[in-house]
């Protein structure tokens, strides 16, 4: 990619969410699948969503791509304002480009067309950016950037498992959005093909400065990452940064615990709170002295 072309596509987006609620409803009832969700990414950041199935990751990931409305709070992406766009403009914006935002699904076959090669994929992700008249890379230049420069006229039929999905991401990054969302992009995929994918994405981070915010499972790819969210029960329970995780203090001033301190402090656990030589320390308060106060 050219020097000029990184220049131009050097327009990433933020993502930052104040007090975002999703609500749907299953059968009679409703359900909170987020509950009040406070976070910034800064431009240009890759960061992993992690935690349970069922814990607010893959929502969370929708309604950053404007597939989902959000029930309350606000969510911004760059300076769109996603809960008051219109259907027509959250439609603009997942075409993608420098203001917009691109996705890739689970299922790296969900992302592409089988009976068109690996180039005519990428132009077809390209056709309705291409029909607004923006400035958009060769299929080739997007290629490159995920390591399948040799490919360009290979059908799907013929290629690896990690081939196609590296061709998924690819389609996603082939406007060259602001704002790439990824959801589980190494399900499924043996150790040698899942480190290629991380790395095909992490190239595309540096080179581009494209944000990138992906869902994984796997503790092996949440270890590569910058920086890590992990999302349970609908609530930021934690933040990773360089392999190290740490908890997170909610807007309410509430702590979640991590699960191996969780089991140790079970609901309803007295916890006396103390600070000494300028830390904080915290442990289950000592049930004699409670008895004799």
């Amino acid at each position: 990619m050219t020097r000029g072309r990184e220049a131009e596509a050097g327009t990433a987006l933020a993502v930052s969410t104040h007090g975002l609620v999703h609500i749907y409803r299953t059968g009679s009832r409703d359900v909170a699948a987020l509950s009040g969700v406070g976070l910034t990414i800064r431009p240009g950041e890759m960061v992993g969503l992690l935690g349970p199935s069922g814990s607010g990751k893959s929502t969370l990931l929708a309604l950053c791509g404007g597939l989902l409305e959000p029930s309350a709070g606000r969510l911004m992406i760059g300076s769109h304002d996603i809960g008051r766009m219109s259907g027509r403009e959250l439609d603009r914006m997942r075409v993608g480009g420098a203001g917009g935002v691109g996705i890739v699904v689970q299922g790296a076959a969900r992302n592409l067309i089988p009976h068109l090669t690996v180039e005519k994929n990428v132009r077809y992700a390209q056709a309705a950016a291409r029909t607004r008249g923006d400035d958009l890379p060769e299929p080739s230049e997007v290629l490159d950037l995920v390591g399948l420069s040799g490919l360009a006229q290979t059908h799907l039929r013929r290629l690896t498992p990690g081939q196609v999905q590296l061709l998924a991401v690819a389609t996603g990054i082939a406007t060259l959005p602001g704002l790439l969302l990824a959801d589980e992009p190494t399900s499924q995929l043996g150790r040698r093909d899942r480190d290629a994918v991380i790395e095909a994405i992490a190239n595309i981070n540096r080179s581009v400065g494209m944000t990138v915010l992906l869902i994984t499972h796997d503790p092996q790819v949440a270890a590569a990452l910058p920086r890590t969210i992990t999302i349970r029960d609908g609530r930021i329970a934690g933040e990773g940064r360089s392999g190290e995780e740490f908890s997170v203090v909610a807007p309410d001033s509430s702590l979640p615990l991590p699960p191996h301190l969780a089991e140790l402090l079970p609901p309803g656990t007295l916890v006396r709170v103390s600070q000494s030589d300028g830390r904080i320390w915290l442990g289950p308060a000592d049930a004699e002295q409670l008895e004799d106060s």
